[in-house]
């Protein structure tokens, strides 16, 4: 007489676990590439503002600089007036501080507060 084998659960996931985690993952990655576009834009803001320190002295130099980087690096969230320049200790500082909204339904938005500074910060490496 052959004796019964056992019974073996199976594991695995699910169609509709599947489904589930694949809908999650396609939201994931739809928010992860509206997030590309300003995510670039916040490191053409930096690089250009790092560059103009250096190579402007003047509020108006300053000003005139950051407007031509901003075209050629087609940056739209943040103009020349919204630079905050002082002077610390003989050095130009530039700060920058601005808002970026993404819709992601329709009364949905997702909120992104950049900002930066010329001013030396410890660990801070120019992207």
């Amino acid at each position: 007489m052959a004796t019964p084998q056992l019974v073996r659960r199976q594991r695995g996931l699910s169609i509709v676990g599947l489904l589930f985690i694949g809908g999650i993952v396609v939201v994931l990655l739809l928010i992860g590439a509206r997030l590309i576009p300003p995510l670039t834009e916040y490191i053409a803001v930096e690089r250009a503002v790092q560059k103009i320190k250096n190579e402007a002295s003047t509020v108006p130099e300053i000003r005139a600089a950051f407007d031509r980087h901003a075209v050629i690096d087609d940056i739209k969230s943040i103009t020349s007036k919204d630079l905050d320049i002082t002077k610390d200790n003989d050095r130009v500082v530039i700060s920058y501080a601005y808002s970026y909204q993404i819709q992601l339904l329709d009364n949905v938005r997702l909120v992104i507060d950049f900002s930066g500074t010329t001013r030396d910060r410890p660990g801070k490496q120019v992207p």
